[in-house]
């Protein structure tokens, strides 16, 4: 499961995408970016409830912030990365850490704020195959 392209729809061919922010705000104007883009977008407040939510989505990819509540960005990734089916899900971490590497794990890195542009660039590409 999770496999990328899944679904139907318009620039974003309907691919699950998980956005995991504690900033309400800042996770729900990013599922109305991507829902507007075609990808059929859900969202999760805190670590606990991205494994929840993730382990009943199967998205393809999870952008993922790295400073939450109940459980870290990394530990939510590393639960994932240990759960059957989720092999060929894209784990992206989002942080406010200028870093300008990705964090291990992780298969991406965006700081925040996150360039829109550059961001549905990266899930275009996924949904290409890259």
């Amino acid at each position: 499961m999770g496999g990328l392209g899944q679904g139907d729809g318009g620039g974003g061919r309907g691919m699950r995408v998980l956005i995991v922010d504690d900033s309400r705000d800042t996770a729900r104007m990013m599922r109305l970016l991507l829902s507007g883009e075609g990808y059929e977008a859900r969202v999760a407040f805190d670590g606990l409830e991205a494994v929840e939510v993730a382990r009943e989505f199967r998205p393809a990819v999870v952008l993922l912030d790295l400073g939450l509540p109940g459980m870290s960005g990394a530990e939510v990734a590393s639960e994932l990365r240990g759960t059957a089916g989720f092999e060929a899900t894209v784990i992206v971490a989002i942080s406010g850490y200028g870093a300008d590497r990705v964090p291990s794990g992780f298969d991406g890195h965006f700081v925040k704020p996150v360039d829109h542009d550059a961001l549905l660039g990266y899930l275009a590409r996924k949904a290409g195959g890259e």
